[in-house]
């Protein structure tokens, strides 16, 4: 679950935090509401009944890993159990679900001094009067003939290093030149014979493409799914695994078809003939 939590500024670091959700976890709910289930079926295009079957196997494996380990779940946050066995939940922070405070992060504001540094100004000007005299203008002019100076040294060495810059260039076209004269020389000398013709090769290519399958099942372990291939082979089927899906189970198919109308007939008859269960999957594999 997830719970608003307000900007707040803290007055030890004067750091800055936009409003954001705080992730919470409680043990004690333990209905299912099929929201998770609906959205994994909707995204994986697999009925509501192997969402749940998804979510049962993923719950099994994570109070697996409690047993022997921290469960840490990304982005999320880290689950642990203590001296009680007790499940205990650690949020993540560096993630903010809030949506309305997407582009904002926290940042440290310094404490400013201003009465401080006013006080330092004042004590600077009473211990050292600025006073105005003729050899100001004299330094003046020693800094203007000096600032002459060095801009013309500078102007000097500029074109000097563009003048090398050019020379370099002149000898890389002149050399690149040279190597493309040397190419062409070798490409007029060189002479092919062949003696005789070679004989032409024709292939005839064909794509069998089949997206469209009628899935069997879909399995958590590898050894289950090459057990139903197995039977449904022996009932005559053309029964193959269809590799793992993004949820991590393995998917068994009946049969695969090139033409959708075939795949919804076979669909409608398995259905009535094998299993309820049954659906139809389309991708290019």
């Amino acid at each position: 679950m997830t719970n608003t939590a307000s900007a707040i500024i803290s007055p030890y670091s004067k750091t800055f935090y936009p409003p954001h959700k705080i992730i919470t976890f409680n043990s004690h709910l333990k209905n299912n509401d099929g929201l998770l289930a609906n959205y994994i079926a909707a995204v994986d295009q697999v009925p509501f009944e192997h969402a749940l079957n998804f979510i049962k196997f993923e719950v099994d494996q994570w109070y697996e890993t409690l047993r022997q380990s921290n469960l840490v779940v990304d982005s999320i946050g880290k689950f642990f159990l203590d001296a009680n066995n007790t499940i205990i939940f650690e949020p993540q922070t560096e993630v903010n679900y809030l949506t309305e405070a997407f582009g904002l992060s926290s940042f440290v504001q310094p404490e400013i001094k201003r009465e401080t540094y006013m006080k330092q100004v004042e004590k600077l000007e009473e211990k050292a009067p600025i006073i105005l005299t003729n050899r100001k203008k004299e330094s003046n002019s020693y800094l203007k003939y000096a600032a002459i100076l060095v801009v013309g040294i500078s102007l000097l060495g500029l074109g000097g290093n563009s003048i090398y810059q050019k020379h370099l260039r002149e000898q890389q076209i002149a050399a690149t030149q040279q190597q493309l004269q040397q190419r062409d020389t070798k490409i007029e000398k060189a002479t092919f014979i062949v003696s005789e013709a070679i004989p032409s090769i024709h292939i005839n290519v064909t794509l069998d493409k089949k997206p469209y399958h009628v899935i069997a099942g879909a399995f958590r372990y590898p050894e289950n799914a090459q057990r139903l291939v197995n039977k449904l082979m022996a009932n005559g089927y053309k029964a193959r695994i269809l590799g793992i899906n993004k949820w991590g189970l393995t998917q068994v198919s009946y049969e695969s078809y090139t033409e959708r109308n075939d795949a919804i007939n076979n669909l409608y008859r398995i259905k009535r003939t094998e299993s309820e269960d049954a659906w139809l999957l389309i991708q290019d594999l």
